[in-house]
């Protein structure tokens, strides 16, 4: 069976790289693309959209969207509601709208991911971290992405610190009496330890993960160089989501 995908957000970086992914690969079959910013009516035949209403109707499987947080739940909302399984990249979600979007999979009877990141080093990256953190409970998350990116810190991060939050015994890191001579500059607290996020033209996606112990430190880092490398973790949610029938977040779910 061949997979009907639809790229929302195709114009972007992400994007692009999923429009190739999708072309090269037999199994799947582009069935339309959504941009707003798009002035194409098609593209190699497939029917290029601006506004998401258009694509009720269409026949496709799968949704993936690499737009922007600001409209990543009702995308997701609305693929759901029309039947479409979705692949979302895009972050930004709180909790609570998971918890909908998971609640509205099941009545739908439909597979679907969230994922803050789909490179299988990330993932792996994201396990080994709450492994660790077991045995070395102080903690710090570093991020590094280019400078086009809106949200801080970055959904891998939110979700490595939720992994090891689920692991780590609780506890408050840093002096009682600690003081910022610039406010920021111990970043953003969460359970306890903390999270900072550098944003600079040249990079990717990193992240590093720090833990710290008396006489020793671990240090275990992942890099993403090309946006290629969330290709193959995309291409396999496009292929699992299809035989699931309820979304999940996070890649590891779907491994």
């Amino acid at each position: 069976m061949t997979i009907r995908v639809i790229i929302a957000g195709f114009k972007g970086k992400m994007g692009q790289a999923a429009y190739q992914m999708v072309s090269e690969d037999a199994s799947l079959t582009l069935a339309g693309l959504l941009d707003p910013f798009a002035t194409e009516k098609e593209i190699d035949g497939v029917p290029v959209f601006n506004k998401k209403e258009d694509l009720i109707g269409l026949e496709a499987d799968v949704w993936v969207d690499f737009t922007m947080p600001k409209v990543a739940y009702e995308n997701t909302r609305f693929a759901l509601e029309n039947g479409f399984a979705p692949v979302v990249g895009t972050t930004g979600f709180t909790p609570e709208q998971i918890e909908e979007l998971t609640d509205l999979s099941v009545e739908a009877s439909l597979g679907g991911l969230i994922a803050p990141n789909f490179a299988i080093g990330a993932v792996l990256l994201m396990q080994f971290a709450a492994k660790a953190a077991q045995y070395f409970p102080d903690v710090e998350i570093i991020e590094l992405h280019h400078d086009k990116k809106k949200d801080a810190p970055s959904g891998t991060a939110i979700k490595t610190a939720e992994l090891i939050r689920e692991t780590r015994a609780s506890k408050h890191q840093g002096v009682a009496d600690e003081e910022e001579l610039l406010k920021g500059a111990r970043g953003a607290e969460f359970d306890g330890f903390r999270i900072h996020s550098v944003r600079l033209p040249g990079l990717v996606a990193h992240q590093e993960v720090l833990f710290g112990a008396e006489g020793e430190g671990l240090t275990l880092r992942h890099d993403s160089y090309d946006r290629v490398s969330f290709m193959g973790g995309v291409n396999h949610a496009i292929k699992e989501v299809v035989k699931r029938n309820q979304l999940v977040y996070g890649l590891e779910n779907l491994l």
